[in-house]
């Protein structure tokens, strides 16, 4: 009984391992006939195949030794090894001298090993390899160009500048670019000055004199305060001047305060889209002639651009992955900062511009640059001496006091975009539309009021722009 159950077990053993153990697929071999034609043999570079005759030859040739080996293993089998890419043939003789066969032979890359570590490196792409005299054919449909990049890299470790790329890009490859320019700008100044002035008939009216840091001295010394009008030479906004006389002595004292505050405020949004790889290029402005002279003492113009200005190139990495290469400015006429020479001038600009390379998904955003800018000046003036006396010291002093702040940001957000249907789109106009006669005459309508009921239009047109607008600032 025993014996049995051992007998079973090691027969189910047997059973086991004949079924776990890997098939092992036949050598490949060419059968050739006298007579009939023969087929061509392929073999894969440094892989060897097989010949068999169904009659003994006497006789082997190979027309180029340096694309295929050959070697006899017996009377009817030939053993051909691929050396180099190309085409050769392998020609049969009989003992009679008569010719058995010709033999096309095609040595080409071997591209098994080649798929099995494509399936490895991009598993799941749909790629097809095939052989193409003595390169390698790549098409198909590719997830992202990153993976087509490394199929290409790939494929030129077994067949270096021998390969052709059919292959395509799938899914979304255009970007849509949001660039974003926020600056604001606050700044605050104070001014605090004093002028005193002394006068009268003494020593027959050439008696006069002025201290302080004002302007309140008008010609011979005399004050103009004491007729109750301001200098006229002076146009600061925040004078108040008053005087006063006692016999033939006059006094009069002029006080100048001034506080400025401001803020401007600077947003720009240029979007853009473009093809990935593909360079895209966006100016809302102008140009600005400046003159610039030759060497023959000629004068030539040349044209600087200002205004909104974009140029990027995206490239869809993998998946939604968005790598941007982009240049942003924002420019603008500056007159204050300009060139006078001779009653020519010549304008500056002011600028705020990037230029940067980031990498992103889809719908993400960078705040690619920044600038937080903090000016201060203190300035403290006086009359020697009479500047230092207690509180009668304070009108031949003067206070001035500036600040400047500015912070800058730029924000970039990139989309995958798809194109659509131009009935979905809506333009700024297309809910405006001219005046008939009777609305602008007889109503003072300077826009008709049918609007558009369908499309993208009528979406905007059905929208309520009424009520509050604008921006509000809170200082």
């Amino acid at each position: 009984m025993k014996i049995k159950t051992l007998i079973k077990a090691a027969l189910a053993g047997l059973s086991l391992t004949i079924m776990a153990a890997p098939s092992i697929a036949p050598a490949e071999t060419l059968r050739v006939m006298t007579g009939s034609p023969s087929r061509a043999l392929n073999v894969p570079m440094n892989r060897a195949v097989v010949v068999e005759s169904d009659v003994p030859f006497s006789e082997l040739s190979i027309a180029n030794p340096g694309i295929a080996d050959i070697s006899s293993l017996s009377e009817r089998t030939i053993y051909v090894l691929g050396k180099e890419p190309g085409r050769t043939t392998l020609t049969l003789l009989g003992g009679d001298g008569r010719l058995i066969t010709n033999v096309e032979i095609h040595v080409t890359p071997d591209i098994a090993e080649f798929k099995e570590r494509l399936e490895q490196i991009l598993p799941g792409e749909p790629i097809e390899v095939r052989t193409a005299n003595d390169g390698i054919v790549l098409s198909g449909t590719v997830s992202s160009s990153a993976r087509l990049d490394r199929a290409l890299q790939l494929a030129e470790r077994y067949a270096a500048g021998r390969v052709s790329n059919l292959m395509s890009v799938g899914g979304t490859q255009q970007v849509m670019l949001r660039v974003r320019f926020a600056e604001m700008q606050r700044s605050v100044s104070k001014q605090l000055s004093s002028s005193l002035a002394i006068g009268g008939d003494l020593l027959g009216g050439d008696l006069g004199t002025a201290g302080g840091t004002g302007a309140a001295v008008t010609e011979g010394g005399r004050t103009g305060a004491l007729s109750g009008a301001l200098p006229g030479s002076n146009d600061n906004q925040g004078a108040m001047l008053f005087g006063f006389n006692a016999g033939g002595l006059e006094v009069g004292i002029l006080m100048e305060a001034l506080e400025q505050r401001g803020v401007v405020r600077t947003l720009a949004e240029p979007n853009l889209t473009a093809l990935s790889g593909q360079e895209a290029r966006f100016l809302a402005g102008g140009e600005y002639p400046i003159p610039i002279a030759q060497d023959d003492d000629t004068i030539t113009v040349e044209y600087k651009p200002f205004g909104i200005e974009l140029n990027f190139i995206p490239r869809v990495i993998d998946g939604d992955v968005i790598n941007l290469e982009l240049n942003a400015s924002v420019s603008a006429i500056d007159p204050t900062n300009g060139f006078n020479q001779n009653g020519f001038s010549i304008d500056a600009f002011s600028t705020r511009e990037t230029s940067t390379t980031v990498e992103m998904r889809d719908g993400e955003s960078f705040a690619i640059a920044g600038l937080l800018s903090d000016d201060f000046t203190d300035l403290n003036g006086q009359v020697p001496w009479l500047g230092d006396i207690p509180v009668l010291g304070a009108l031949f002093r003067s206070a001035e006091y500036s600040r400047q702040q500015t912070e800058l940001v730029i924000i970039v957000t990139p989309h995958l975009v798809t194109p659509t249907r131009g009935e979905a789109l809506a333009l700024p106009t297309d809910r405006v539309r001219p005046p008939s006669e009777r609305d602008l005459f007889l109503f003072g309508r300077v826009a008709s009021e049918n609007a558009p009921t369908s499309g993208g239009a009528g979406e905007v047109a059905r929208q309520d722009f009424s009520g509050s607008y604008g921006y509000v600032m809170d200082n």
